[in-house]
């Protein structure tokens, strides 16, 4: 059993999920946390992963480091996201293995669901049918990672949990204009849209500066900021979208139809503690059969929202007036990404809260860094 001076790696903790765990586990007076940056340690390398494991001998891994992106990044890098994803959960598992870890949770994403799964997505809905094309590569790296961890559970007596959580936000998401996640992407070309709509280009300038964009870091002249930001779909006075009623326009990639299931990052972390601390693999395979699967669980809210009715609340979040235009020439990604969190629910975890709260911190964590 783990106990409060038990040591815990935390691999992947200045991202967003891991930056969330480990303030988590902090609250909650774990005292040996362990965590590596990038440039200290490139999980990708066996040699140096197994090093590190054979030092630091940590007796629990919350595994959240991975490659992640939207659906441009997904579908364009394609080979870095299953090359990256494959090393990194593969050296990971197979070290806590060798080093006799008691407790491993591998952080996955509901991207491993069919692309025309039925909704909600239940975990033996796996490999059901095709995957969605744009981010197939990355949703086989998380496949490949959940049944690794349950395959060494069956052979070695390991008690390595995979959980898969819906689209996540908060504090230290990637805010980046092109290859972050659909919510942050959306509040800060909105957020860059009101400034604009303030006529505020020192703020404009500010924001480049803390977050460069395309090699943009806020040191160009006022005309080339405004090509970036209208490349970025954030449109000034002569923007060519047909039938715009107001002056300054955020598009906003596809038709707006597609249903999302957002749970905020705290949510996220106070539940993969639960589960690293009350729930082992005995409780998640299912009883009466021979074949043991889909033992992996489904992190999310049961709540969803349209990406239309998604970017209408962070306009009213950030206090944007102007025009939201939907891009139909772009992707919409999967029609709906709904999880079946009932097998969570079953084990005794609910998340606290609402998109609409946890996108209000999250804009207030963004202009406040």
């Amino acid at each position: 059993m783990l106990n409060k001076n038990s040591k815990i790696y935390v691999a992947g903790h200045t991202g967003l999920v891991g930056s969330a765990i480990t303030a988590a586990l902090k609250r909650k007076g774990y005292s040996n946390i362990v965590g590596r940056t990038f440039g200290e340690l490139d999980l990708r390398r066996q040699e140096d992963t197994e090093s590190f494991f054979a030092a630091e001998k940590p007796e629990a891994v919350i595994l959240c480091a991975a490659k992640v992106g939207g659906i441009m990044a997904n579908n364009t890098l394609r080979a870095e996201f299953i090359y990256e994803n494959l090393m990194i959960q593969s050296n990971v598992v197979h070290a806590a293995y060798l080093n006799g870890v008691k407790k491993l949770v591998f952080l996955g994403s509901s991207c491993i669901y069919p692309r025309d799964c039925p909704q909600p997505m239940r975990e033996d809905h796996l490999l059901t049918s095709p995957l969605e094309y744009t981010n197939e590569p990355y949703a086989i790296a998380k496949i490949a990672g959940l049944k690794m961890c349950e395959a060494y559970n069956m052979r070695y007596g390991t008690d390595f949990i995979a959980v898969m959580p819906t689209n996540l936000y908060g504090p230290n998401d990637n805010f980046n204009l092109t290859g972050g996640h659909v919510l942050p992407s959306l509040i800060r070309r909105i957020h860059l849209g009101k400034l604009l709509e303030n006529g505020d280009m020192d703020g404009i300038r500010a924001d480049l500066r803390r977050r460069p964009s395309e090699g943009f870091n806020g040191s160009e002249t006022e005309e080339k900021i405004m090509e970036l930001l209208s490349q970025q779909g954030i449109h000034g006075e002569k923007p060519q979208i047909a039938n715009r009623k107001s002056q300054i326009a955020v598009s906003v990639w596809g038709t707006g139809k597609p249903l999302r299931e957002f749970m905020y990052s705290g949510d996220m972390a106070d539940a993969t503690i639960y589960i690293m601390e009350e729930i082992s693999f005995k409780d998640v395979v299912p009883a009466g059969t021979d074949e043991i699967r889909n033992t992996h669980i489904n992190i999310g809210t049961g709540e969803e929202i349209s990406i239309r009715d998604l970017a209408r609340m962070v306009k009213e979040t950030t206090g944007f007036r102007g025009e939201l235009v939907f891009d139909h020439s772009k992707p919409d990604g999967t029609p709906r990404k709904f999880l079946d969190s009932s097998k969570l629910r079953s084990l005794g975890f609910r998340h606290a809260t609402s998109l609409r709260e946890g996108m209000a911190r999250v804009y207030d964590w963004y202009l406040e860094n």
